[in-house]
């Protein structure tokens, strides 16, 4: 029986003739950049082994063919077709095409896939490349001159032919382009930290993905930054149907923000969210990574990572060019970095109702008059007093123990075409219960509270579509936006100047707002005043209303409320929306039960009522009507004050208890 003789490789030969790889490579494949007794050597090195070069090499000895082949895993992904747009562009520029393999992310036919598109081509990319290191640095010397991307080529073995103990980041087999995948999961885990986050879940990728295992490990170098978070891991996948398939998953493990694998798997996500009726990011924040072109066009803009792709794809391109021109240069890894991209769909943590804190005491949610002793870590009290301040991106008002009560957000992420404003949320009871909204799954151009007003001389402060009489909810480019240029948070009350901007960034008018917050014997309550001023000239204040919707009659300071287990309206005329609504009661107030946790909401107006603008069946929420039925004229140097006082309870009041509190709070 005849024993087979293990084949010789490049690697023997460049051995025998004392050379490197390539520079067996540019022997066999022709090249005249050799010097003519290192070639020599090399033939006779090849002729003593009984060397034949690869199917690939024999093709390319009959000349360059001026296209290059990309293999990728998935020619769907965007992340993917970036990079492909800047290899094709800057080929282009040199005078070569480009021809595109797709593995269908199916590891075990990448090397096929690979062998069979080298020999068609002069060169390769290998972009991202799932295979395992052992396969992949057996494949590198069968395809050169190669470049790869999002992945570490293997070092080259050691003269005896075994593989090295460990890496040289400059001693590759190939020229290797890398993103900073973990650098990137760790901004983004630690922009979730800021925001108040501590139970977390990953949307994995791919097993066999490198950038996945440089995600995961960013996670855990956060973890060591951050005892105290929790990051579950839920095996997902690389595309939109691997994140909505994980919805359960990712509900059932109760986490407060979710970081997905990519961009895609956050689209499904936020799909599976959506159709659960789960708010992003008022119920779960969710982030992703690579900000791809659709990212800032999602519902609600995607928090994610931004990667260079196309100008990974130049500069592979430009490494694969210098390797083709010259092989005998080292081949190295080059590192891109990352810049996190802050949107709509990552907010502060909601606040659950675990613990009841009622001053110096803190009762179990559900179990209203029994005392618990405080936890050993629990904070200190700091008496009854409430005090603005700022925590992080956002001022925030505190209240016994420290308490969160309300949470004054800059606006800034919110989407364009939502009117960006700024706004109170999460606006909690003493008790912890949240009675503020923001992006609902109904309405998400609603933001918690609010100065909101639908038609300001014809630019929209309201957000999403604007109605037009014969026509109908129409969305129009005019939106405008609200930019604040004097905070000034001072113990209870904060004050602070604002511009409203039309559409094209002129002043339509100036804001004068003052939020002032005091204890009550059983809750809290909030005094909002804003005074608009006709800085720029004269205002028209429109509502949908006044432009043929009758009863739409919004605009104006308004109050978005959580959807409940059940919600009911309290007026002067009795129980019941209907009877609210477009009213000029003095109060109304909204009972709420969250499970087994009633509030309520008492809101009042102070001085002249406007019609109320009452919603509680389709959503909960109200406003005092600035244009009722009729357009709000203010002439130039004119001005309007409107407000609200609110107070919250962790108790449901009769219609009785809400009027006595209405006029003990104005």
């Amino acid at each position: 029986m005849s024993i087979r003789r293990p084949a010789v490789t490049i690697g023997d030969v460049a051995k025998a003739a004392g050379v490197s790889r390539a520079t067996v490579s540019r022997v066999m494949n022709g090249r005249s950049t050799v010097a003519a007794d290192i070639a020599e050597r090399v033939r006779e090195a090849a002729e003593q082994l009984s060397y034949r070069p690869s199917n690939a090499a024999r093709n390319l000895a009959l000349g360059r063919t001026r296209t290059v082949a990309l293999v990728m895993p998935d020619v769907g992904n965007p992340v993917f077709q970036q990079i492909l747009h800047g290899v094709m562009n800057a080929a282009d520029e040199d005078g070569y095409r480009v021809l595109v393999a797709d593995t269908a992310e199916d590891q075990t036919q990448e090397a096929a896939i690979a062998l069979e598109a080298r020999l068609r081509c002069d060169a390769l990319v290998l972009v991202s490349p799932r295979m395992s290191d052992d396969d992949l640095g057996k494949l590198i010397p069968e395809v050169e001159p190669v470049v790869v991307l999002n992945r570490q080529a293997p070092p080259p073995p050691r003269a005896d032919g075994t593989a090295p103990g460990g890496r040289q980041v400059n001693d590759v087999l190939a020229p290797s382009l890398l993103v900073d995948y973990e650098g990137a999961a760790v901004q983004v885990i630690e922009h979730l930290v800021t925001l108040g986050h501590t139970r977390l879940v990953y949307l994995a990728g791919p097993g066999a993905s490198a950038s996945d295992a440089q995600r995961r490990a960013g996670i855990r170098r956060a973890l060591a930054r951050h005892p105290h978070l929790d990051v579950q891991e839920i095996p997902a996948g690389p595309d939109i149907a691997a994140g909505h398939a994980a919805t359960g998953a990712v509900l059932d493990g109760r986490a407060t923000a979710a970081v997905a694998f990519n961009d895609l798997v956050a689209f499904g996500l936020l799909a599976g969210l959506n159709e659960a009726g789960v708010a992003v990011p008022a119920d779960i924040s969710v982030a992703g990574f690579d900000d791809i072109d659709l990212a800032r066009y999602a519902t609600p803009a995607l928090t994610t990572v931004a990667v260079p792709q196309a100008e990974l794809g130049r500069h592979a391109w430009k490494e694969l060019a210098a390797v083709m021109d010259d092989d005998a240069q080292p081949a190295r890894s080059a590192r891109f970095t990352t810049e996190l991209e802050v949107r709509a769909s990552t907010g502060p943590v909601p606040v659950r109702p675990e613990r009841v804190h009622v001053t110096d005491r803190a009762v179990p949610a559900g179990e209203p008059g029994q005392q618990a002793t405080p936890a050993d870590d629990a904070p200190a009290p700091s008496g009854t007093t409430l005090n603005w301040s700022e925590d992080q991106d956002a001022i925030v008002l505190h209240g016994p123990a420290g308490t969160p009560l309300a949470r004054r957000e800059s606006g800034e992420r919110i989407p364009p075409v939502h009117a960006p404003r700024p706004y109170l949320h999460p606006v909690h009871t003493l008790g912890g219960t949240p009675l503020t909204d923001s992006g609902p799954v109904d309405h998400r151009h609603h933001y918690g509270v609010g100065m909101a007003v639908a038609d300001v001389n014809g630019t929209s402060h309201w957000g999403g579509r604007t109605f037009i009489e014969h026509v109908g909810p129409t969305l129009l480019q005019n939106h405008g936006r609200q930019i604040t240029s004097d905070l000034r948070p001072a113990g209870a009350a904060l004050t602070e100047t604002l511009a409203w901007l039309d559409e094209h960034g002129g002043r339509q008018l100036t804001e004068e707002r003052t939020l002032t917050a005091r204890l009550l014997e059983d809750g809290w309550a909030l005094d909002w005043r804003s005074t608009l001023r006709a800085t720029e000239g004269p205002l028209e204040i429109r509502s949908p209303a006044t432009n043929g919707r009758p009863g739409a009659g919004y605009g104006g300071l308004f109050w978005r409320l959580p959807i409940a287990d059940s919600t009911r309206v309290l007026s002067v005329a009795g129980e019941g929306e209907t009877l609210a609504h477009g009213s000029s009661s003095p109060w109304i107030a909204f009972t709420q039960r969250h499970g087994d946790r009633p509030t309520t909401l008492v809101l009042a107006q102070p001085g002249t009522v406007r019609p109320w603008f009452v919603r509680s069946a389709e959503y909960p929420g109200a406003c005092p009507a600035l244009a009722w039925d009729a357009p709000l004229v203010v002439p130039a140097g004119g001005s309007v004050t409107t407000g609200l006082v609110a107070a919250l309870f962790d108790t449901e009041l009769d219609a009785g208890e809400a009027a006595a509190v209405a006029e003990a709070i104005v």
